[in-house]
């Protein structure tokens, strides 16, 4: 009886195996050279990532009139924390004069500025 069952076992194991081998697109020419199999993300032709997606005229922000929760929807990588840094700062020291001064503002590094240069306007 236990044979039977450790039998069948194996049996079913080695179906699903091989039915997984024909349903993974090269995972046949993978198993048979070694390599292991990555399986491919669905890729949607019609969407582009966030991060690589070009701003529109929508998607601009003045910094000198955006509130914090428009710069927040607006920029990339910036929470409303960073927003709010960035509001304060205006208030403190008057409006930006150049997209520059950005890196002035705390929690705010050229990497940020940079990434966010066609998001923001004067």
């Amino acid at each position: 009886m236990q044979k039977n069952l450790l039998s069948a076992l194996c049996l079913s194991l080695t179906m699903g195996a091989f039915c997984w081998t024909l349903t993974v697109p090269g995972a046949l020419a993978a198993r048979e050279s070694g390599s292991a199999v990555q399986p491919k993300a669905a890729s949607n032709a019609n969407t582009t990532p966030t991060a690589t997606r070009p701003p529109t005229a929508e998607a601009t922000v003045s910094i000198n009139s955006a509130s914090a929760q428009e710069l927040a929807s607006v920029m990339n990588g910036i929470g409303l924390k960073k927003a709010e840094a960035i509001v304060s700062y205006r208030q403190q020291f008057g409006p930006f004069t150049e997209l520059e001064q950005l890196k002035e503002v705390p929690g705010i590094g050229s990497a940020l500025v940079e990434r966010n240069l066609a998001r923001l306007k004067l």
